[in-house]
């Protein structure tokens, strides 16, 4: 029962925690407030949801119904309630502004479903397009606080750069890790398409420049790390959240520092 309910709840994507925890840290470091808080924890759950959901509709779609599905839907019309109470918490708190950057994900959000449901989820598209869904949760919850629309979308977009640069860096490492060998330069094409993201992070507001620093510093180490060998998946998983820890203090810092 044990090893069903883990399989129907939770994620497996160890990563997934801190890509949306950065989201909602940013956000909340630059611009507190109560609804920015429950935006936040809508955020958690839509990505908690997303395990059980995809588990229901694909042994809905193979006409393999289980235990572990009638668990697994469960477990998602619960955290769907959680979603919508959440939503209505943000909305009395500060009124409807904070859903543009979140319709703006949804045909992101669309493209990682899509891939979900065919159980192609692993592949590049829909992990970056999954992350920067989830990076949408800053911008919404800075507009949330009553901050501008530039700032949000800047933050959006430092978040969506990290990612960016950071999901090809893991996979290659991940792939010499397990090969013995692989290529490099998707990894450092992955960096400068991160550096020209944080660019236009900047050009929206030039509060996030700490935040780009940030970016250069994290592009300079991927780009020398590729090339040494891999460290086991659990050390990079770590070193890769304290990373975007990192970059979400920086980031934070900066704005209340310019």
């Amino acid at each position: 029962m044990t090893a069903e309910w883990k399989q129907a709840a939770m994620p497996s994507e160890h990563g997934g925690w801190g890509l949306t925890l950065e989201p909602v840290l940013l956000g909340l470091l630059i611009a507190p407030s109560w609804g920015g808080l429950s935006l936040g924890l809508a955020a958690f759950a839509a990505f908690l949801v997303r395990t059980p959901l995809k588990l229901a509709v694909i042994d809905r779609r193979r006409t393999q119904w289980q235990r572990r599905s009638q668990l697994a839907l469960r477990f998602a019309v619960g955290e769907l309630l959680l979603l919508a109470v959440c939503g209505v918490w943000a909305v009395a708190a500060a009124g409807w502004s904070w859903a543009v950057p979140v319709l703006c994900a949804v045909p992101l959000v669309a493209v990682e479903l899509w891939f979900d449901v065919r159980s192609r989820g692993r592949r590049l598209l829909p992990e970056l397009c999954g992350s920067a869904a989830i990076s949408a949760v800053a911008a919404a919850i800075v507009v949330a606080g009553g901050h501008s629309t530039r700032l949000a979308v800047g933050a959006w977009f430092v978040l969506a750069a990290r990612s960016v640069g950071a999901i090809p860096f893991v996979r290659v490492q991940i792939m010499r890790l397990r090969r013995s060998a692989g290529e490099v330069r998707p990894s450092d094409r992955a960096q400068l398409a991160a550096l020209a993201i944080g660019v236009v992070a900047v050009a929206l507001d030039r509060q996030l420049l700490v935040g780009l620093g940030w970016l250069v510093l994290l592009a300079a180490l991927q780009v020398v790390w590729v090339r040494r060998a891999p460290v086991a998946p659990k050390v990079l998983g770590l070193r890769q959240m304290a990373l975007g820890v990192g970059l979400v203090l920086a980031t934070s810092t900066g704005v209340w520092m310019l």
